[in-house]
């Protein structure tokens, strides 16, 4: 299932985004006394389809990899209490880049057993940060966390409780240089530092032990 989902070039929210700005910059073209007027709004269209753009990954074969949700550079790798699971774990967090690719993919393999739209103990009000459980086919268990700071970044996710996702699939996207966090369990192999650059459904950013 590695590799799963929509391989669009460009994220359908930026066709539709940028189909909204080519119409009114075509009637605009149409009706104005001068033409050119209407070219901001071309470059406009531009600018979103680069935004929005969503290369195609070769996701690498690696059953008890854990590879990296999003484009970005590391920025903490540390032992950490997973409020989501109430666990031991390792914490590896990925800050994207304001221009980068805003697609987030599935770490590994494995069933969505739950979603939250914010994290256990915070109030109904506090939406800040998106988490999604995978748990792999030899029950290991995996926390992706997506945090946003503003409704402009609020991240759309592409899967649902139950559903199975494959390693690199795409699970939905985040905007404007998000953080994301990956819980992994406390025994785990850690394959990056803080500072290395990684690409989502390519690097290796943790491996899954088992005795």
């Amino acid at each position: 299932m590695a590799g799963k989902g929509n391989y669009s070039l460009v994220l359908k929210e930026g066709w539709l985004y940028a189909s909204v700005v080519l119409l009114v910059s075509l009637l605009l073209q149409h009706f104005a006394e001068r033409p050119w007027v209407a070219a901001p709004l071309w470059l406009l269209a531009v600018l979103l389809l680069f935004l929005y753009r969503d290369p195609t990954r070769e996701v690498p074969a690696l059953p008890l990899a854990v590879i990296s949700p999003a484009d970005g550079r590391i920025t903490r790798v540390e032992p950490a209490h997973d409020p989501y699971l109430d666990r031991d774990a390792i914490r590896i967090s990925v800050q994207m880049r304001f221009w980068g690719i805003y697609t987030t993919r599935s770490p590994t393999e494995g069933k969505i057993v739950e979603r939250w739209t914010r994290m256990p103990g915070m109030q109904a009000g506090d939406s800040r940060r998106y988490g999604i459980w995978i748990q792999t086919d030899e029950s290991d268990d995996v926390v992706l966390v997506l945090s946003h700071s503003n409704l402009l970044q609020r991240p759309q996710c592409y899967v649902n409780t139950g559903e199975r996702i494959g390693q690199g699939q795409r699970c939905g996207f985040i905007r404007f240089g998000a953080e994301v966090e990956v819980y992994v369990p406390a025994n785990s192999k850690v394959n990056v530092e803080a500072g290395q650059a990684v690409r989502a459904g390519v690097d290796v950013i943790a491996t899954l032990v088992h005795k």
